[in-house]
């Protein structure tokens, strides 16, 4: 059976929005990393996106200058996926969210593996346990990550039923070593946790909108300036316990919030999406970022993520 100290390579599946980041935190880690991607124009912008984020990483003093070529230097690419998972103990995928695209993949994995690996999927709406070869499920586990990978902490951790407990204990070990905050499901359900609970959050979101009752702006406000810097001291559990069970039942009882009928599709969000209004990728979204430069605000958003994530880092470390 495998433990931490028998993972020695990784191999990374794929470039594009999530694998640069992932990787760097295995590289940070010590761990030797093997990035694969189909297109050669995304190894090249994973590579510029990879040394860029150490650089950042350096002057947000979370890794030594001297470290960066050192770390950078750990991950290597491969054209082929079977040169990529070569000697590889623990793959992780981290490809499109395409049904057919992971099925594929899987198909080809199951061909150039051994029984000896863990198989991981970054996997964020699908039932990655159905879409693999059966006979891969004994070595099949979840780890979720959240974008940007290399900023957030939290990595969710399922394990398929077949596989065995100590896969996913291993995941969890490996994480926490490479200074992740992973969370150990005790099994799997469709959008996890944090998924889950920012749905039902927008959900209400474009309730309020829809219906008149606020602006964009009135709600970002709001939960930034009450209960989403709360909840960095508190969760969400923790927060019942201090405000009293009692009074949670209560508004239960009281019937003090009703959910809003389901939609297929909000209203508000379909009248953007059809003006073409896809956020800042589009240059307009619920804000309007004409003329702004993306590469600086995208800056100025990692420099802000880096101060709160070491502020809630501290508060975990010394919790209420």
């Amino acid at each position: 059976m495998l433990t931490l100290n028998d993972i020695k390579k990784i191999a990374v599946l794929g470039a594009g929005t999530m694998g640069p980041g992932i990787a760097q935190i295995f590289a940070m880690g010590g761990y030797d990393v093997t990035m694969w991607t189909r297109s050669e124009a995304t190894r090249n912008k994973a590579r510029e996106t990879l040394h860029k984020s150490l650089e950042t990483f350096a002057e947000e003093d979370l890794l030594a200058k001297n470290r960066i070529e050192d770390v950078f230097g750990r991950v290597s690419f491969a054209p082929t996926v079977e040169e990529a998972v070569d000697g590889a103990d623990f793959i992780m995928e981290t490809i499109v969210e395409n049904k057919d695209a992971k099925t594929e993949l899987f198909k080809q994995l199951d061909a150039c593996i051994g029984n000896d690996c863990i198989l991981a999927s970054n996997t964020s709406g699908l039932n990655i346990f159905e879409l693999i070869p059966k006979h891969r499920l004994p070595q099949m586990v979840i780890a979720h990550w959240y974008s940007p990978p290399q900023l957030i902490p939290l990595v969710e951790v399922v394990k398929s039923e077949q596989a065995p407990e100590e896969y996913a204990a291993i995941t969890v070990e490996l994480l926490e070593k490479c200074g992740k905050t992973p969370v150990l499901m005790k099994k799997f359900i469709r959008g996890y946790i944090a998924n889950r609970l920012q749905m039902c959050l927008n959900q209400e979101v474009f309730y309020l909108l829809d219906n008149g009752y606020c602006t964009p702006e009135d709600i970002d406000k709001a939960v930034k300036s009450s209960f989403i810097p709360r909840a960095v001291v508190l969760g969400l559990c923790k927060r019942a316990d201090f405000g009293g069970l009692d009074m949670t039942a209560n508004n239960f009882k009281n019937k003090s919030y009703q959910l809003p009928p389901p939609v297929d599709m909000p209203k508000t969000l379909a009248e953007h999406i059809e003006k073409g209004e896809l956020g800042l990728k589009t240059g307009k979204g619920f804000y309007d970022y004409t003329g702004v430069d993306k590469q600086a605000l995208l800056a100025k958003r990692d420099k802000q993520l880096f101060e709160v994530f070491k502020l809630a880092n501290k508060f975990m470390e010394d919790p209420v």
